[in-house]
């Protein structure tokens, strides 16, 4: 029997989706878990899995379509079988303007080399990869020609651009900079559209700074021990498997909040609902904005997993191609601005969670300890707690239980 395939809920607050791209066609052959399609959320581009096997029997909206979430988007049954929708199952939503004429005509996969979503940054369009490839090279896109979908600039543009040596596509501003004849020129504003992310994130944040009554509790952590386990463990392990910091402090941030379970929660009405599982967050920086990356159970696992695991999953959000279990379910998050040099920072947290906790850097610092000043390495980590839920003291006491992991980290080995 024919299954319809609906637009997925990814998040809380997702209300609708933007179908950027089918994978299958129709009269194609499909297995459970294949990627049907591509999704752009205000979060992210994410790639619809089938949830049934056999033919793709009918594609309802087109690519470019803004889809309400659970409407259904395509049919899946067995070959030859006759497909029925019930009058006005195809939802009739409005295409964004650089789709509009693509919307028309029948669903064709327009031909691309990357999956990431475009991005209308401007009156330049680019994919969030091609966009960091520039950057990373120095590349002028006003002066590249989109080979993508619509015109947009895809990573084989960029790669042309280089490899061609094409002189008008490197930014010669570097260059400038330092120069004992360098003149300063004026230049007219420029206005830069924001992203369907960007658009998000001051959403989510305006609404959690208003209705969400913060307050921040800061603690010094010594790190010696850590750094040098870290340095230890590492020396066993091959390049790509090696762990971070950061890794070491979500595993004790997981194991702390099990003795907290109340600053694993959320708040719904009068009631504080204590999550039976401790899932961390991980705030990752992606082309035009940040993203919450989601380690399941992060108490339970061990530091090679919990690392392998934000590697991939930081990965695939920074090319577009995040999978929706990848950002969906965090209980508390956590930011590291750590690799910035960033001596002290406080987060807004992130709704419906009750904190986050904003780590800076591990710095090596004179330190006094017994009358004597000598040289140490020192983090300082910032909660930001919702005061509906809970209050300083246990904030600080959560501190100070994750002082007992960072300071003493052999405590997280067995």
């Amino acid at each position: 029997m024919a299954e319809t395939i609906s637009m997925p809920k990814l998040g809380f607050d997702m209300a609708e989706g933007l179908l950027v791209r089918w994978v299958k066609q129709v009269g194609e052959t499909i297995n459970k878990g294949d990627v049907l399609a591509e999704i752009e959320t205000d979060k992210a581009t994410v790639e619809v899995e089938s949830s049934a096997s056999g033919v793709v029997l009918q594609l309802i909206v087109d690519q470019g379509t803004m889809v309400p979430v659970n409407a259904p988007i395509a049919v899946v049954g067995a070959a030859g079988e006759k497909v029925d929708l019930p009058t006005g199952a195809a939802p009739k939503a409005e295409a964004t303007a650089d789709e509009k004429p693509a919307a028309q005509t029948p669903p064709t996969v327009a031909p691309v080399t990357q999956t990431s979503s475009p991005v209308d940054s401007g009156s330049v369009k680019a994919s969030p990869l091609a966009k960091k490839i520039a950057r990373d090279q120095k590349v002028d896109l006003s002066n590249i020609k989109g080979t993508g979908p619509g015109g947009r600039i895809v990573r084989k543009d960029i790669e042309a651009a280089l490899s061609s040596g094409q002189p008008s596509a490197v930014s010669h501003q570097s260059a400038d900079i330092g120069s004992s004849s360098t003149v300063i020129v004026s230049h007219d504003d420029k206005v830069v559209a924001t992203t369907k992310l960007r658009q998000a994130i001051g959403r989510r944040l305006v609404e959690s700074k208003t209705t969400i009554p913060h307050f921040y509790v800061t603690h010094e952590y010594k790190m010696d021990a850590l750094m040098d386990m870290r340095k230890q463990v590492n020396a066993y392990l091959p390049d790509n498997e090696k762990v971070s910091v950061n890794d070491f402090i979500l595993k004790a941030v997981a194991l702390s909040l099990r003795q907290f379970p109340n600053l694993n929660a959320t708040i719904k009405g009068n009631e504080i609902v204590q999550f039976g599982h401790v899932n961390v967050g991980v705030a990752v920086t992606v082309p035009g904005g940040l993203m919450t990356v989601v380690v399941k159970d992060t108490d339970q696992k061990m530091l090679r997993q919990i690392s392998s695991e934000v590697k991939a999953m930081a990965g695939r959000a920074r090319e577009g191609k995040v999978k929706p279990e990848d950002v969906d379910g965090s209980t508390f998050s956590t930011s590291n601005l750590g690799m910035y040099d960033v001596e002290d920072f406080i987060a807004i947290i992130n709704p419906p969670e009750a904190a986050i906790l904003a780590i800076s850097s591990a710095r090596e610092v004179p330190v006094a300890e017994n009358g004597q000043i000598k040289a140490g390495w020192r983090m300082k980590a910032t909660i930001s707690v919702d005061h509906r839920v809970s209050d300083g003291a246990e904030a600080a006491q959560f501190m100070q239980a994750l002082a007992g992991f960072l300071e003493n980290p052999v405590r997280m080995l067995v």
